[in-house]
């Protein structure tokens, strides 16, 4: 590659020199760094990751190319990349650029030969920080400036810019349900795991009416993964709220919510959600199951977290992160209703969570007889 220089400035005025690869010129967003040792090509595509620049903690980073099969969307959501070294040779018998190339044809900057441990360090004790990383300017005092300038994350409704503009369906070998998935930035391998197990799944825009989907006639509604702070995503909990009713009054229609879908179900039966300082991202976080005491090895990508002191009575807490003992699931105790905090669906990260996709299925199973 050729060695362009780059810098990162964060809004408390750290400063961090390395060099551009794939796009030269500027990136903004809030920095937020990634345990995986894999999955860089699915991190990048992955909508929740919209508005934030990732730093990956694993310092070799492109060594197996970019896939054609690996994408979680249609695009590169992360503002940029930073890692330690970018490898521009690659050896994966599915892959067919590099990365550097990817993110050359997006349009989206990387940053590597920058001290990526003592940056983790520092987002871990000062809190995720918003940064700007450019080649076209070395003025740090301006670029700590516009990064303190930026939008914070608090408040920020996102899922606008990501959600579908129309609904699709994506059908199933052998459909034996109808499942209306609401797309605050959905992921292809959740799509991929509801068709699994049986599903047929009619994706719709994150600010479809309940009595819209209604109307579809699901056996069941599922709450995607998203960005941003969900309190800020009101037209979504009104319509969880409206669900829930018709849920409580009409007929048993399960809904099951993972990540942003997650806070957003809770916050629509009266639960508040919070700011982590640097939120939980990658594929190796223990979570207890308090329902079976079992441990799970999980996939994680959240910046906020539901307050556990806020849960009414009609939610119980099902799962529990071991590494801060957040909020990890939910469900409610007369309703078919669920969620989970993090990614059963794994992409990338452990399948030890894969067997709550057929809990939803056995619930929608249930409702039918």
């Amino acid at each position: 590659m050729q060695e362009i220089p780059a810098i990162l400035v964060l809004e408390n005025g750290s400063v961090y020199r390395g060099t551009a690869f794939g796009h030269a010129g500027e990136a903004t967003g809030e920095v937020v760094f990634n345990t995986s040792l894999t999955g860089y090509q699915e991190i990048l595509t992955d909508p929740s990751y919209t508005g934030q620049m990732v730093v990956m903690t694993y310092p070799l980073i492109g060594n197996y190319g970019i896939t054609p099969n690996d994408d979680e969307s249609s695009k590169i959501w992360a503002s940029a990349l930073i890692v330690r070294e970018a490898s521009n040779l690659y050896s994966n018998y599915e892959s067919n650029r590099s990365l550097d190339e990817t993110l050359k044809a997006a349009g989206v900057m990387g940053l590597a030969g920058i001290d990526t441990r003592k940056l983790v360090r520092e987002i871990r004790q000062k809190g995720a920080m918003r940064g700007v990383i450019s080649t076209a300017c070395a003025d740090e005092e301006a670029l700590k400036r516009q990064a303190a300038g930026l939008p914070e994350m608090t408040g920020l409704d996102l899922v606008s810019r990501v959600t579908t503009a129309s609904s699709y369906v994506c059908d199933a070998k052998e459909a034996k349900y109808h499942v209306v998935a609401y797309d605050y930035g959905i992921k292809t391998n959740i799509v991929r795991q509801l068709q699994a197990e049986g599903c047929r799944v009619t994706v719709v825009s994150a600010n479809t009416p309940a009595s819209e989907v209604i109307a579809m006639n699901p056996d069941g509604v599922f709450l995607s993964n998203g960005p941003g702070d969900p309190f800020a995503v009101t037209y979504a909990v009104e319509a969880i709220r409206e669900l829930a009713e018709y849920n409580r009054s009409t007929r048993r229609l399960p809904i099951f919510g993972i990540c942003l879908g997650h806070q957003l179900l809770s916050l629509a039966f009266g639960a508040k959600t919070y700011k982590l300082k640097f939120g939980h991202h990658g594929a190796n976080h223990p979570v207890k199951n308090l329902v079976n005491s079992r441990i799970e090895i999980t996939s994680q990508n959240h910046g906020f977290a539901v307050d556990e002191c806020s849960l009414p009575e009609t939610l119980e807490l099902t799962h529990r992160n071991l590494y801060d003992q957040t909020v990890e699931g939910v469900r409610h105790r007369e309703l078919p209703c669920f969620s989970v905090q993090y990614h059963p669906e794994a992409a990338p990260g452990p399948h030890d969570s894969h067997y709550l996709f057929r809990e939803f299925t056995e619930l929608m199973e249930q409702a039918k007889n």
